[in-house]
């Protein structure tokens, strides 16, 4: 039995969209995907803005969001994966949105 290995190329990031209850991510192949912003709690708390200021890393293999220390990459959007953060440490991040800053 002969089996073809085919290498498929992963598309990268060109552009990136958030609303209130989706993320849509345009790719280098020309297709639009989007997932439901549930997915990616801390980007579902952000606010407009800040979901609004992302940057592209890895050439484009990923998306960084600074200001709520939020990554995603493209490979995982593609096969359907959402946040694997554990609930524990959502609840820590969003108990420090609450909270504020700290001062030492």
């Amino acid at each position: 039995m002969n089996i073809l290995a085919v290498e498929i190329e992963i598309p990268y990031a060109v552009d990136v969209y958030a609303t209130e209850d989706t993320l849509t991510v345009d790719l280098s192949d020309g297709r639009t995907i989007s997932v439901p912003l549930g997915w990616y709690p801390r980007l579902e708390h952000a606010t407009s803005e800040e979901r609004a200021n992302w940057r592209l890393i890895g050439k484009g293999q990923g998306i960084h969001w600074e200001s709520i220390d939020e990554d995603i990459s493209v490979e995982g959007l593609l096969a359907g994966k959402p946040s694997g953060e554990s609930q524990e440490s959502f609840k820590k991040w969003l108990q420090s949105r609450v909270d504020g800053p700290t001062t030492a």
